[in-house]
């Protein structure tokens, strides 16, 4: 079996808050006439520069053409030649080389006529407990409208959440003591989460001002590849520290400068299913627990993790994947099920990701490029209309 054809095509999905994420729908034929679909999710992040479309289409075509889509080691190591890890969170040759990984194991796995969870090993557990996003609080005004999607969503089965925090404390600090308040111990926050967006100093200072509220453990509480601050943050804390995985030689200084207690692994910061074990895998050698991170994906892309996360033994902490109920819409027939505050793993009998495209939905969705408009930095941070 080869690789016959590549194509790409781009929507622009809306959040309920308002503000349009644009994703590109992947799709690898051959000439078995076996098609795999991935997802490159979610490229509306800083920094503000736009891949084209056309152009990528045409170079992964050059690239893929005539390859054996089983060939993952070889194929992903031309994608890291052409689109290398730069040590930044967000970089988008990493969302690229996801896109394809997901979409070359949805290939294989339908193939065999497995689930990519089959492919990956077999499944640990069959679903994955995860959490509901609260964004950041600029205004104090905003406090209210956060406990709202915090009621609705209970009311959906969602009792753990985590909580952007930085940008006003007092704001946060609020949101803290009204959901104690409210809500007792029906509601869990897993995190308190800074985004990178402090130093580890003014972030400590923080912590200690919101320590007496219960939250299970601090996210990002340094710059990015600080990781001698995240380690003195780290020991100066009593709550766990957990950090996303971004690069190969960060995740590296961080096992050295013992930086962190909790590995956030997610395949689209990493560069795809293949090297999100990779990350998982030195996580369980170097005795650090793992949850699975996100950007937010569509259902292509959660199923991805569904899958990866039912394989992993160390995935030991509430995870973040809860994109598709983020969205007004999504890009296939049956979009991937939550039950209770767990991400459901795609049924055993569903060959690769579980996934069946909805053309109806996407020619709706669809829209010609990545451009950015006149979209501003905040919005792009906290995702805001």
């Amino acid at each position: 079996m080869k690789i016959s054809d590549v194509k790409l095509t781009v929507v622009g999905v809306p959040r309920h808050t308002g503000f349009v994420n644009k994703h590109v729908i992947v799709e690898i034929m051959t000439d078995e006439g076996v098609t795999g679909i991935g997802e490159m999710s979610d490229f509306s992040h800083l920094p503000k520069y736009a891949v084209d479309v056309v152009d990528l289409e045409n170079v992964l075509k050059s690239m893929l053409r005539g390859q054996n889509p089983f060939d993952l080691t070889l194929i992903n190591n031309v994608l890291s030649e052409n689109y290398p890890a730069v040590m930044y969170y967000y970089e988008k040759g990493s969302f690229i080389r996801n896109g394809i990984d997901a979409a070359l194991h949805d290939l294989c796995a339908k193939y065999l006529h497995v689930s990519v969870a089959e492919l990956l090993g077999g499944r640990y557990q069959e679903k994955i407990k995860v959490c509901y996003p609260i964004f950041r609080h600029r205004f104090v005004e905003e406090v209210e409208e956060n406990l709202a999607v915090v009621r609705k969503r209970l009311q959906e089965g969602f009792d753990v959440f985590r909580l952007y925090v930085g940008k006003n404390v007092d704001a946060d600090e609020a949101f803290l003591a009204r959901v104690a308040e409210e809500f007792g111990s029906k509601v869990k926050i897993k995190s308190i989460d800074f985004s990178h967006l402090l130093d580890w100093k003014e972030t400590l200072r923080i912590v200690k001002r919101l320590a007496k509220y219960d939250f299970e453990m601090i996210e990002s509480p340094a710059v990015r590849n600080d990781f001698e601050g995240l380690r003195q943050f780290r020991l100066k804390v009593d709550h766990p520290v957990s950090e996303h995985v971004w690069d190969f030689r960060q995740q590296y200084e961080m096992i050295r400068h013992d930086s962190v207690d909790i590995f956030n692994i997610s395949p689209i910061f990493i560069g795809g299913i293949s090297a999100a074990r990779k990350a998982a895998a030195a996580a369980e050698v170097a005795g650090k627990a793992c949850l699975l991170g996100t950007t937010q994906e569509l259902s292509i892309g959660t199923a991805a993790m569904a899958h990866l996360g039912s394989s992993l033994i160390n995935l030991t902490y509430t995870s973040d994947p809860t994109g598709p109920k983020l969205y007004t819409d999504d890009i296939v027939k049956k979009p991937v099920q939550y039950e209770q505050g767990y991400l459901l793993v795609p049924d055993r009998g569903l060959p690769g990701l579980g996934m069946e495209l909805d053309w109806e939905r996407i020619e709706r969705l669809r829209v010609p490029d990545l451009s950015w408009g006149n979209v501003s930095v905040h919005q792009l941070q906290d995702r805001t209309s």
